[in-house]
């Protein structure tokens, strides 16, 4: 027989099975496939982007090298060959032809030269600068070169310091230096073109690798939909969901075990579902059949209740004992019966509209509570349910609060637009916390030495499931000022004309 349990009471209004919007766009933007998109493009924009800047450097090294040997070479044998014809000191006339003829021989073209001795130096060819520290070097005997910008053109300046030797003596500076700066336009240019074309390649690389990680993503996320969706399905019951399985990598794999699984949970559930309804028609038909013979035993007991005082005092403690015990069995099969119903799903709700306030009003005169239960009720509230089963649950309410607390037990009804509150509080020792997810257990009792009490321990989960059969819910809880509170949930169920 299936228990129900107060651990997971059915909530008010069921979960929207649609989340909102903004759930929507987290659980998209932070999926797998957008995941694996960037990690793709990333990878590819990264190796793209570290591809282009080394062959960017090693192209604009290598050519500014090849350009820098091949001017300071040049220049070094140009010198060479012009100047063992200068006199020295040389006079500023000759200073400005060495420069001329430098400028205008040779494979550098647009060169600007420039010749210098001591103060005295040669006019340029166009006005440029020599960098300081270009200068320094070469002023100190050695050959340099250093790159430059002026008015947002790159430049390469070169000087070469000129040597003499008279009489087989050894060379030595002979203060004559020769300056050459020489654009680097063509080469920038060069190097411009080819980090636009590397940019681009890996531009296209990015798009090649966002094509590629959305066709990964598709082959990958396929059978992970698959499975989610086929767990979905077996989460909502359908015990025969199964995937095809496809290969014979990974997923592959993880579809067969999901199969076996599957396969395995329905056989388990068909064997509980089968033991269970073997139980639930077993305790029916024992209910069924244990009803006629009690229901004789009430009524002789009745006759015999009469004449128990003209009875030997132990021949009447004994047919006490035995009347009180039938119409205790009699209650605990009727509330079998009633459960039964239920979890067969043949209790039927046959709702009509009724004042919630008098009909907890007849539910405690029948029992004979008036006077013992506090009401707070108003004067009216019209709602639609089930009369006989709204009865069932505040009868069980009420009589727990009276058997198993402490006076005052105080009964509260209030509505809203769409609902109706019943709260039964009692003033006793309350519920231990332990306790309190097993209150609508069946057969559950929260005091263990009282194994045979009045109550079936049927009382609160029949409460519980005729709640639920309306929608509804009860819960129970510990009041702040001592004793128990148990809350009784319903919607109240009226169409307009019945609000008005």
């Amino acid at each position: 027989m299936t228990t129900a349990s107060a651990s997971a009471p059915a909530p008010r209004r069921p979960e929207d099975p649609h989340p909102p919007r903004l759930v929507r766009l987290r659980r998209a933007v932070a999926g797998l496939r957008p995941r694996l998109l960037v990690a793709f493009v990333a990878v590819a924009a990264l190796s793209a982007l570290a591809t282009a800047a080394l062959t960017y450097r090693a192209a604009t090294t290598s050519t500014l090298d090849l350009t820098k040997d091949t001017a300071l070479d040049e220049l070094r044998r140009r010198v060479d060959v012009l100047a063992p014809a200068l006199p020295f000191p040389p006079t500023q006339g000759e200073l400005d032809r060495l420069a001329g003829q430098l400028s205008g021989t040779g494979g550098f073209r647009d060169w600007r030269v420039l010749a210098s001795y001591g103060t005295a130096h040669s006019e340029w060819t166009q006005p440029f600068a020599v960098p300081p520290a270009l200068q320094h070097t070469v002023g100190a005997g050695h050959a340099a070169f250093q790159r430059f910008t002026d008015n947002g053109h790159p430049w390469l300046a070169v000087g070469v310091p000129v040597t003499y030797a008279k009489g087989g003596a050894a060379a030595g500076p002979s203060g004559l230096t020769v300056y050459a700066a020489l654009p680097l336009d063509r080469e920038q240019s060069a190097a411009d073109s080819l980090l636009a074309a590397a940019a681009g390649a890996g531009a296209f690389a990015a798009i090649l690798a966002a094509g590629l990680a959305l066709l990964a993503a598709r082959q990958v996320l396929r059978p992970v939909r698959a499975l989610g969706d086929a767990a979905r399905a077996l989460a909502q019951g359908r015990l025969d969901t199964r995937l095809t399985v496809t290969g014979h990598d990974e997923l592959a794999q993880l579809s067969k075990t999901f199969n076996h699984s599957a396969r395995t949970l329905q056989g388990t559930i068909e064997e509980l579902r089968a033991v269970e309804s073997q139980g639930r028609r077993f305790a029916a038909d024992v209910s069924h059949e244990l009803r006629t013979p009690l229901a004789a035993m009430l009524a002789v007991t009745d006759i015999l209740d009469e004449d128990a005082e003209q009875l030997p005092a132990d021949t009447a403690t004994a047919l006490r004992m035995i009347s009180n015990e039938t119409v205790r069995l009699t209650r605990l099969v009727n509330d079998l019966i009633e459960i039964s119903r239920l979890d067969a799903g043949a209790a039927p709700l046959r709702t009509e509209a009724v004042d919630a306030a008098t009909a907890v009003r007849e539910t405690l005169d029948l029992r004979g509570w008036s006077e013992q239960v506090d009401l707070d009720l108003p004067a009216a509230l019209p709602v639609r349910l089930d009369p006989r089963r709204f009865d069932v649950i505040v009868a069980n309410l009420a009589g727990n609060a009276l058997r198993h607390g402490r006076p005052p037990v105080r009964l509260a009804l209030r509505g809203s637009a769409n609902e109706l509150v019943l709260t039964v509080t009692d003033h006793g020792a309350g519920i231990p916390p332990a306790e309190l997810p097993h209150l609508f257990d069946r057969f559950y009792k929260a005091d263990k030495s009282r194994a045979r009490s009045e109550g079936s321990g049927l009382g609160l989960a029949i409460a519980q499931e005729n709640a639920r059969l309306h929608g509804g819910l009860v819960e129970a809880a510990n009041s702040p000022d001592g004793g128990a509170v148990f809350t009784l949930v319903l919607p109240r169920g009226l169409d307009q004309e019945e609000e008005l």
